[in-house]
């Protein structure tokens, strides 16, 4: 098992960022409508977040709102020393659910005419990427059409055991650097004909946020995102491996089957693309806030919710999935907006129907990383979606 960053990227994409099964599809086309969602079927969410051997997870925690019905509930011990039970205040580390924040930050400077989402990033960020490239636009790095490589060659940590994955947290990247492994290679595909989920997007998203405001990305997300929505329990930790106040610990699952705490890492190796800290009720005052245009003119929200045209197909056939900073998926028959992150010992996803009806964001603490992890959030996903027996 590879634990490098090429795998980090494949991982966000296929185990944590789509819900793979026959059941779960992507919506096509701008936004696939919904159908009514069921009433909640509160023992079928219980079991989904109470099974923690399958995956082995030592915590879980689901949060579901709506006008449709809410519930609140968790699994298992936030920190295994002390035998501290999960609470409702609880940070966790987001992954990948950065990339909304940072997306939400790029539309609204889109919306201010600061940024040109048509315009290529070699414009703002000049000399960043290799010459040989062809033009990438600004709205194509925030779908995953830009054909960017993943990273290779040396300095690329190959962490192929949990124990190498430990002796790493430490490390300190720079955007510059995380740029730099990852465009060695030529161009995958010609941008905007192909849609690959790739971080390096983000980290060039983030890095023209800092670009065109002249401020650290963190620091516009909070005074655009953060304080106006008073999310206090939500934070974006730069170099600070701790996660600071009530928390979650993650746990690595080593070769012989013990288990180590890796709550503390260095997350600069995911800046702007998967380091933020948060809690279920921040994630979800947010996404209720961003579908409800509190955040974004119409005419920006709307291309949170538009795939790329029918042409442009992921690069292993299957339909595109990502609009710019969310994923659609169809369980069901209800199509959820919305995104899944992951880092070590932290699995987690926010999402909601366009009309917000229904809303669900959970954290689990997984200590494999690997595609087990699917068991929980499809057992999660099957219960938010389906009427419970005996109910017609």
């Amino acid at each position: 098992m590879n634990f490098s960053l090429p795998r980090r990227a494949l991982v966000g994409a296929c185990v944590a960022g789509a819900l793979l099964t026959t059941a779960v599809l992507p919506a096509s086309g701008a936004a696939a409508a919904s159908p009514t969602v069921p009433p909640l079927d509160t023992k079928a969410l219980r079991a989904a977040i109470s099974d923690l051997q399958h995956p082995q997870a030592t915590a879980a925690q689901l949060r579901v709102s709506g006008s449709a019905g809410q519930w609140y509930g968790t699994s298992g011990k936030a920190d295994l020393r002390t035998g501290q039970a999960v609470r409702a205040d609880d940070r966790f580390r987001i992954g990948s659910i950065t990339k909304v924040f940072v997306a939400t930050t790029v539309l609204q400077l889109a919306a201010e005419h600061r940024v040109d989402l048509d315009t290529p990033v070699q414009h703002y960020l000049p000399g960043l990427l290799p010459k040989d490239y062809a033009p990438i636009t600004v709205g194509q790095l925030l779908n995953h059409t830009s054909g960017l490589p993943g990273a290779t060659g040396p300095g690329v940590p190959d962490m192929s055991t949990p124990e190498d994955v430990l002796k790493h947290r430490d490390d300190r990247w720079t955007p510059e650097r995380l740029v730099a492994v990852s465009t060695r290679a030529p161009l995958k595909f010609t941008p905007g004909t192909r849609q690959e989920y790739r971080g390096i997007n983000y980290v060039l998203a983030a890095m023209l946020v800092e670009k065109v405001t002249g401020h650290a990305y963190g620091k516009e997300i909070d005074a655009r995102v953060l304080r106006p929505l008073g999310l206090r329990n939500t934070s974006v930790p730069g170099d600070d491996p701790k996660i600071h106040g009530p928390h979650v610990h993650g746990y690595l699952a080593m070769s012989d089957g013990t288990l180590k705490d890796a709550t503390d890492f260095n997350q600069s190796e995911a800046w702007g693309e998967g380091e933020m800290i948060s809690t279920t009720g921040d994630l979800d005052r947010f996404i209720s806030a961003l579908f409800s245009g509190k955040l974004l003119p119409e005419p920006a929200l709307d291309k949170m919710f538009t795939l790329p045209s029918p042409d442009v197909r992921m690069t292993d056939g299957s339909p595109a999935s990502y609009s710019m900073g969310l994923q659609s998926v169809t369980v069901n028959g209800i199509t959820f907006w919305g995104k899944t992150g992951e880092r070590w010992g932290y699995n987690s996803a926010m999402v909601s129907t366009k009309d917000g009806r229904r809303r669900a964001e959970f954290s689990f603490n997984p200590t494999h990383r690997d595609k087990s992890q699917t068991q929980m959030t499809l057992r999660i996903a099957d219960a938010l979606t389906k009427k419970a027996p005996g109910r017609h």
